[in-house]
C-alpha cells in the first residue's frame, strides 16, 4: 500500500479507540452500539470521523492502517 500514513494516534478519542478495537475484533456497528450503550447512528458517525482521520475509504483500510501504526 502506497498511501500516506498520518499520525493519528494522538488524535483519536477514547471512544474512537474503543470502536476501532471492536471493529478490528469483527463486530458490526449494531453490535458495537449495543456493547457500548450507543445508537448505531452514533457508532457510524464515529466510524466516519475515523475514516477522515486515517484518510481511508473503508473500515478494512482503517483497521489495517491502525495495525501498521501500532494504534491497536
Amino acid at each position: 500500500m502506497d498511501r500516506e500514513k498520518p499520525n493519528t494516534k494522538a488524535t483519536l478519542t477514547r471512544r474512537e479507540l474503543e470502536i476501532l478495537r471492536l471493529l478490528a475484533a469483527g463486530q458490526t456497528s449494531k453490535q458495537i452500539a449495543a456493547a457500548l450503550g450507543l445508537s448505531p447512528e452514533t457508532v457510524m458517525w464515529h466510524r466516519k470521523q475515523m475514516h477522515l482521520k486515517f484518510g481511508v475509504h473503508s473500515s478494512l483500510e482503517m483497521v489495517l492502517s491502525a495495525l501498521e501504526q501500532k494504534i491497536i
